[in-house]
Parts: structure tokens; sequence; C-alpha cells
């Protein structure tokens, strides 16, 4: 069999390109765009089957430079840091608080399920966590961030393992969310208790989050300090003896930054341009984790992943019908949430958008609902996420 190594130049051109086939493919194909599957993905999975059957066939195996990868890495998850905003979390009462107990609860709940599950299973509980919150509330990058660390415990196809979990809850996530709601408010006759909002509240902080080409050097510098200085922290951090993904200290300076910017108000924090690029820096991640998937790990994992994500979907159902409807008031608001919730729970903010939508376009809009999942779902679960896989990391190792 042929081998070939590309330099990280080319890795990134094949990344690009990859990336470039998937965002025509979802234009084509109308289920890719109705599941917000991540270009990257899309064309990231082509190739990594097209390349499974080279293997295969003993043709070729490509080895690729990933130091791209992981500064994209730190840079995407830098600027989710930017978005952790404690002014906003307190704008949004209690049942912004109420509704992010229950999201932690849920990140908890995974994981433990999928340790449990792992075990009963006679597998490496490390394993279990490949199909946890990693990929369920934290998607396809967090699972590109946290595989390699799994491999390094010896855990072999990590990354692809997540990978593969963070495309099944995707779309189960969004199969799941609409007619959970509606199935709820059908059940419960919520649409009689229905009361008028008014939707200006939706509308954008156009202040804060316009964009400005002047200031996306800006925005470039203060990821790039946060990162710098971040690099600090995590060294303090590694110092306790547990693991830590690389960029958790750059999220916790950006969210410093960030907050002593809004309460200060000397320090001018670009978010539009810090999410933008934030944005390019997570396509490219997610390009070269895709392109470096070796599908071929996963075939004797095949009836056990089968069995760990089946066990995610019930927990989901149980967690958004049982748990979410009922803390969160047991109303038409508390029926979109639950649908929301499956779209994040297993996937994305975008998918958890995309569940209310379908479920607000039938009946009537959720303004709480509108409110609370971007707020939970872009801002803090990430962000939580990222600390509780580790301490998990930690537990089983």
């Amino acid at each position: 069999m042929a081998e070939i190594s590309l330099d990280m130049y080319q890795t990134l051109g094949i990344a690009v390109v990859v990336l470039l086939v998937g965002a025509w493919l979802k234009k084509k194909i109308r289920a890719l765009n109705k599941f917000c599957v991540p270009a990257p993905v899309v064309g990231g999975l082509l190739y990594a089957l097209i390349m499974f059957v080279l293997y295969l066939y003993g043709i070729v195996e490509i080895h690729y430079d990933e130091t791209l990868k992981n500064v994209c890495m730190v840079f995407f998850f830098t600027s989710v840091g930017f978005q952790a905003n404690i002014k906003v979390l307190k704008k949004g009462g209690i049942g912004l608080i109420i509704f992010l107990v229950v999201v932690v609860g849920m990140i908890f709940a995974q994981n433990g399920l999928a340790i449990l599950i792992a075990r009963l299973l006679g597998m490496d509980p490390a394993v279990g966590l490949c199909t946890g919150s990693i990929p369920m509330v934290g998607g396809h990058g967090t699972s590109g961030a946290f595989g390699p660390i799994l491999e390094d415990f010896g855990i072999t196809g990590a990354t692809t393992l997540c990978t593969a979990s963070a495309t099944f809850g995707l779309v189960a996530g969004s199969l799941m969310g609409g007619p959970l709601g509606e199935h709820l408010i059908k059940k419960k006759n919520l649409l009689e208790k229905v009361k008028e909002e008014d939707p200006t509240v939706l509308v954008e902080d156009t202040k804060k989050h316009h964009h400005q080409a002047s200031m996306y050097a800006a925005a470039t510098y203060q990821l790039a300090i946060a990162v710098g200085i971040g690099t600090i922290i995590s060294w303090l951090l590694s110092k306790t003896g547990m693991t830590f993904p690389v960029y958790i200290g750059a999220m916790i300076i950006a969210a410093i930054m960030r907050n002593v910017g809004e309460a200060t108000g000397k320090i001018t924090i670009h978010m539009g341009e810090i999410n933008d690029i934030g944005g390019i820096c997570l396509s490219i991640f997610l390009g070269i984790a895709m392109i470096t998937l070796k599908l071929w790990q996963l075939a004797d994992l095949a009836l056990p992943m089968l069995i760990l994500l089946a066990g995610q979907l019930l927990l989901m159902f149980i967690i958004a019908r049982f748990v979410v409807f009922n803390v969160m008031g047991r109303d038409y608001d508390a029926a979109v949430l639950a649908a929301g919730t499956c779209g994040f729970g297993m996937g994305a903010t975008p998918n958890a958008m995309a569940n209310m939508q379908a479920v607000s376009d039938k009946y009537v809009p959720s303004v709480k609902a509108y409110i609370l999942v971007p707020i939970v779902g872009s801002m803090f679960a990430d962000f939580l996420n990222s600390l509780i896989i580790t301490l998990f990391i930690n537990i089983v190792k």
C-alpha cells in the first residue's frame, strides 16, 4: 500500500475543498439543510468514505499534518468563551437560571449513562464518553477537540467515534424535537392557555453585534490576546494533575475579558466579528478533523455504538418530555422548549432553533423559548460542557 504524507498547507487545501463540496451538496440535497448538518461534515464524511475504500483495497493511506486543526480549534473555543456574558444571564431572570440548571443536569446525565452502559457492555468507560455530552451537547466541534484527548488515553479511533455520534445526534435530535413538541401541545391542550406576547423583544441587539470590516483586525487581536494569556492558565491548571483541553485557559480568559468589558465599559469586545472569525475557524477545524477520520477503526464497535446511542436517544426523550416540560411550567412555552432541547441536547443550537421554528410556524411563536435556548445553547452550554467533560475524563482515566 502506498503511503502519502501531506504538510499543513496541503492539509488545509484539501480541508477547504472538502468544505466547499459539502456546502454544494447541502444546496443540492434538501435533507442536509433540514437537519442543519454542517458543510464540513457532509463533505468530510464523503471524503472519509472514499479514503476508507482506498484503504480497504490496499491502494493508498494518507497522513496529514494537523497543526492548523489545533490552532483553529483553540481560536473557535476562545470565541465561545467570549460569549459567556454574566450580564445577560442576570437579565434572563429565574427562568434562565432554572433552564441552565436543567441543562447542566442533562450534561451530567449523558456522561453518567454513557459510562454506565459502557461498563455493562464490558467496555472501557472512556469509549462510552465518546457517545456522551462530547458529541451530544458538544456536537462536532467538541468531538474534534476531545477525541484526540481520549486517543491519548488509548481509545483507538475516539475522534471518529465522537464524530459519528455527533452526526447521529444532529439527525436524531432534529427528528425527535418537532413531533415531541406537537404531541405535548395537543395532548395537554396547551393552545387554549397561550397568551399573546410582544415579539419585538426577540430583535437582536444590533449595536453589540454590528459588523464592521475595519473591526475584524481588532477582533482577531482580542482572540490572540486571550489565546496567549490562556496558555498560562492552561499550564497552571495542568499542574493540578488533571487533564484539561488545550483551549480551556483561553476560554476562561475570553470570558473574563468579555465580562470586565461589560462591567467597566472600558473594553469594547467586537462580538459580531469574533463570532464570524470563530465560525471560519470552526469550519476549517471540522474540515481537517473530518478528512483525518479513519473509518476502518470503527469495525469492532458497531453494535456497542448502537446500544450506547440508543441509550442517549432514550435519555434525551425522558429529559425533554418529563424534566424540561414539567420544570419549565407545563405550558405552551415549555413544550416549545422541550422541542428545542432535543435539538441542542443532541446536536447544536441551530437544530434547536429549527425545531422550535417548526412548532411555532404551525401554532404561535414562543418568546420565552426563543430567548432562553439561544442564550443557554450558544453562550453557556459549550463552556460548561467542556468543564464537565474534563471532570469525567479525569474520573475514568
